[in-house]
């Protein structure tokens, strides 16, 4: 061996030694935090489980027997025994809308809204409330969820408020009554241009369900207005909230310029309560030479994924976000196969495949300059139609930069097909998913579908099974309150719906065999959204060297009933290794 080898190895070997030495010094130093006599899931690659666990300062430092943890307790630590309580990692959502949903309740209470009747109750309130002329706005009510699986029609809502313009919301999609389609001129000649079309009748006047093209209804706010303290506020009682349920970081799916100025604000005031990583709004039809300009300068934002710059540990920027299709509940989402006529969803055109918002062709472009940033695509893609297109773009930008670096993504991605979920795992194209629609909305879809065309909605354990990174989250929109919210957030009720495939009005599970295991079911809230999210080696387990965000539950998911999984309670919440919910 050559003399300069020798020494290089010989130099290597001594500083290994006082790395080993420094850090066998350090890990015997007392802990500031030391939870112990309990079931620590450490969802290591492993999933090994210990007795007790040690933090120091904001991160972890050990896990092990009782007695070796226990040997790391000084005069200032502080010693919780667990009582055998499960510890697991602090739960991540993958996909939320804080900034909305937290203002959702500002101006007025919002009574949950079960039929057709509860939603004409609360439009005859709310004219009464504001007089005639003003606008009546009802938001993410879907049908799906309403007892009668239908839209309320245009003379309903006329007939509740005919001195009014409403607008009954459901994302993309619409039902508007006569003064609003008159206000905002849409009439029997009316044109879109652009994604959507304007349901009509046998005459061709318009019926007054809108798909895809709410974006014409020229409504107007009616509420009290708020201001940025209003909304700071709002925001950190949410942030709590997600503490009591155990989430302690969530990724924002499309964050417009004044969220993410909101939290890099609370960051750098030391206020921002969790970890945020931010999915950039994107608008899909602007100037190609505009969204390349605008992905350049996310790219170089120091708080980007793609920056070289230090990355702060509470908000980090991943990537950006466009709308692919519309959605299931609202009966627009992009299939491979046509809807079929529908009472449900409002459907005439037996040729009906729902509505692709981006054409392949203007996608491609796009999805090629995220790529060449650095930064992570997703798309709003619920059909199958949808989340082939999106995957073919990937496959084709693939051929020139690999996206697999990028952690290119789907969102919702609900109705899959064997191939779809194959191409996904060869691409290492990753998915965020919310198991509460399956339990809240497959009743619904397997009247319109039928059973057979559901084999593939959702297929989590097909998923896991090839290898592809799939993470659990909620597509909170609307209201504070894990359970009370329109979309719930409540990660327990997610873990357990993916770990049955039990739905709300269905008297059998959807395709069993695409449940996952309890050990899988907890990894789809921690430690695979921590990839999906680009915080792998910092959050998702419980290991040496991680950040030390951690729960203390009631119930031990991994033994319990399978329906108590779904009402576990968080007994304590750290991050940081600093407690910040604390059941009473």
């Amino acid at each position: 061996m050559p003399a300069p080898i020798r020494s290089a190895i010989a130099i290597a070997v001594v500083f290994a030694g006082l790395f080993a030495a420094v850090t066998s010094r350090a890990a015997d130093e007392p802990a500031t935090l030391i939870l112990h006599g309990g079931k620590i899931a450490s969802v290591d690659r492993d999933f090994s489980i210990h007795e007790a666990i040690a933090v120091r300062g904001d991160k972890i430092v050990r896990l092990g027997k009782n007695a070796d943890i226990l040997a790391l307790r000084g005069k200032d630590t502080e010693v919780v025994d667990l009582a055998g309580k499960l510890v697991l990692p602090g739960l991540i959502d993958s996909h939320t809308h804080p900034n909305s949903a937290a203002m959702h309740e500002f101006d007025h209470p919002i009574p949950d809204m079960e039929t057709i009747a509860d939603v004409l109750a609360y439009v005859r309130s709310r004219a009464k409330t504001l007089g005639p002329g003003k606008w009546i706005v009802v938001r993410q009510v879907f049908i799906t969820r309403l007892r009668e699986q239908r839209y309320p029609t245009r003379a309903e809502l006329d007939a509740a408020a005919p001195e009014n313009p409403v607008l009954f919301s459901t994302g993309p999609d619409a039902s508007v009554n006569s003064l609003a389609l008159k206000l905002s001129g849409i009439g029997k000649d009316f044109q879109v241009t652009g994604a959507g079309y304007v349901e009509r009748d046998a005459t061709g006047e318009p019926t007054g369900i809108l798909r895809s093209c709410t974006r014409y209804v020229k409504a107007e706010s009616s509420g009290k207005p708020a201001s940025e303290e209003d909304r700071i506020r709002r925001l950190l009682e949410l942030f709590a909230d997600y503490h009591s349920v155990g989430i302690t970081s969530i990724a924002d799916r499309d964050a417009d310029g004044s969220a993410l100025d909101r939290y890099r604000a609370l960051n750098a005031a030391g206020k921002l309560s969790i970890r945020v990583a931010v999915s950039r709004s994107l608008d899909p039809s602007a100037a190609l030479d505009d969204i390349t300009k605008r992905l350049a300068a996310l790219a170089a934002d120091p708080l980007a994924i793609s920056s070289p710059k230090t990355r702060d540990g509470r908000l980090r920027i991943v990537g950006v976000k466009c709308y692919l299709d519309g959605g299931m509940l609202t009966g627009s989402a992009y299939m491979r196969e046509p809807w079929g006529v529908s009472d449900i969803y409002s459907i005439r055109d037996p040729n009906y495949r729902g509505v692709l918002m981006i054409e392949r062709e203007r996608l491609l472009p796009i999805v090629r300059a995220t790529v060449e940033n650095g930064l992570q695509f997703t798309a709003h893609s619920v059909g199958d139609g949808a989340c082939a297109t999106l995957l073919d773009v990937y496959a084709k930008v693939n051929e020139s930069a690999p996206v697999a670096k990028t952690r290119p993504c789907l969102t919702h991605a609900n109705f899959l097909g064997r191939d779809l979920v194959d191409q996904m795992a060869s691409l290492g194209v990753v998915a965020d998913i919310q198991p509460a629609w399956l339990y809240l909305d497959a009743h619904t879809l397997a009247a319109q579908f039928g059973e057979l065309r559901l084999r593939y909605f959702q297929p989590l354990a097909s998923l896991f099974e090839r290898g592809v990174v799939v993470g659990g989250g909620s597509d909170h929109m609307q209201k504070i309150g894990s359970l009370r919210s329109v979309n719930p957030y409540n990660p327990f009720l997610g873990m357990w719906v993916a770990a049955t495939r039990q739905s709300k009005h269905r008297d059998r599970p959807l395709y069993r065999e695409e449940a996952l295991s309890r050990e899988q079911a907890i990894r789809f809230y921690t430690a695979n959204n921590a990839y999906l999210t680009f915080r792998e080696n910092e959050i998702g387990s419980l290991e040496p060297g991680k950040l030390a965000d951690l729960i203390v539950l009631d119930t031990d998911l991994l033994t319990c009933e399978a329906d108590k999984m779904r009402d576990a309670k968080v007994l304590r919440t750290y991050l940081d290794g600093r407690l910040v919910y604390e059941a009473k």
